[in-house]
């Protein structure tokens, strides 16, 4: 029998540590806005929300959906389309983006877990592409040219979001929330189950889980995610256009989540950050940016299979248990 009393407090120093990180990652967000330029930390947070959200589908629960820009963008033209011709609020616009990509997540998802692999990926690349041509199509999308002039406003009538500082500390409220919330559905008996789903899926509906209804569930709060991480991007661009809707859209974010680690809580976000990066430190180059960022991911599927983050989270592993790793 093991002495579970030396094990426990030997866990302390590393929660300590994991502490401390924490404090100063939020210390550094706090400031980083003073140092760097705002609207390129706010699409980093942006996107590295989307990313997180389409690995909870992939990462936890196995399901790899080609058809995630469908909640991202189309959540970018209710938000863009609520605070500009409604006039509601900043914050009850994202929230009318989240909860929209949230009902079609709910529509989508109950078509396309009919089907398991290849074919379910490729039933979310239709049906995203029926989104698509819905917001190239209809009136009030503003077709090719997209909704733009789109206010900021004040949130909650007191704070003016169009101060850049204030918009980003907004939009680092929302990329925060839909950590945490992600963080919690991992970390909660759901988020097992998930997982159970995604290592053996015939072993768990032998347990007498709803698989399809659980793969549902996860599905419509990873769109939802998207839709809360694309209704920020809509207000703090001021636009929303047919781009964040395209099915390059969708692999963009598959990209983000491979090279910084599918199935890790910061793998998307570093793979977010380092994509963001490479497009805008070459997007005044002569050298396509496609190139560089496929050049890159072929790098990673080479070298590190896990992605940035897991490879690092298994050489830790193995250093503890002084194994190789490979």
């Amino acid at each position: 029998m093991v002495d579970t009393t030396l094990a426990l407090p030997a866990r302390r120093p590393a929660a300590a540590l994991r502490t401390v990180a924490l404090l100063a990652a939020l210390g550094l967000l706090a400031v980083a806005p003073f140092v760097f330029y705002p609207i390129f930390l706010m699409k980093i947070l942006c996107f590295a929300l989307f990313a997180a959200a389409f690995n909870l589908l992939l990462g936890y629960t196995g399901l790899l959906s080609f058809g995630h820009a469908a909640f991202f963008g189309g959540a970018a033209y209710v938000t863009a389309h609520a605070v500009k011709v409604w006039g509601l609020s900043p914050e009850l616009g994202v929230l009318a983006g989240a909860l929209a990509a949230g009902v079609l997540g709910l529509a989508m998802g109950y078509l396309a877990i009919r089907r398991q692999g290849i074919y379910f990926a490729m039933v979310t690349l239709a049906l995203s592409q029926m989104v698509f041509f819905v917001c190239l199509q209809a009136p009030f999308t503003g077709g090719e040219d997209g909704l733009q002039g789109v206010p900021r406003g004040r949130l909650f009538g007191l704070v003016d979001l169009g101060d850049p500082v204030a918009m980003y500390f907004f939009v680092l409220a929302v990329f925060l929330f839909g950590i945490f919330a992600v963080y919690r559905i991992v970390h909660s008996p759901f988020g097992t189950i998930l997982r159970s789903i995604r290592e053996n899926e015939n072993r768990a509906i032998s347990l007498g889980y709803s698989v399809g209804a659980y793969k549902l569930a996860a599905f419509t709060m990873s769109a939802a995610l998207a839709g809360l991480a694309g209704g920020t991007k809509a207000l703090v661009f001021q636009f929303a256009t047919l781009t964040d809707v395209t099915w390059q859209m969708s692999g963009e974010v598959i990209l983000m989540s491979l090279l910084g680690g599918i199935g890790t809580m910061l793998g998307p976000v570093v793979g977010a950050g380092l994509v963001v990066v490479i497009q805008n430190s070459f997007a005044t180059s002569a050298f396509p940016i496609t190139v560089i960022t496929g050049l890159i991911f072929m790098a990673c599927v080479l070298l590190f299979r896990r992605g940035l983050v897991g490879e690092f989270l298994a050489s830790r592993i193995a250093r503890r248990l002084g194994l190789g790793h490979g």
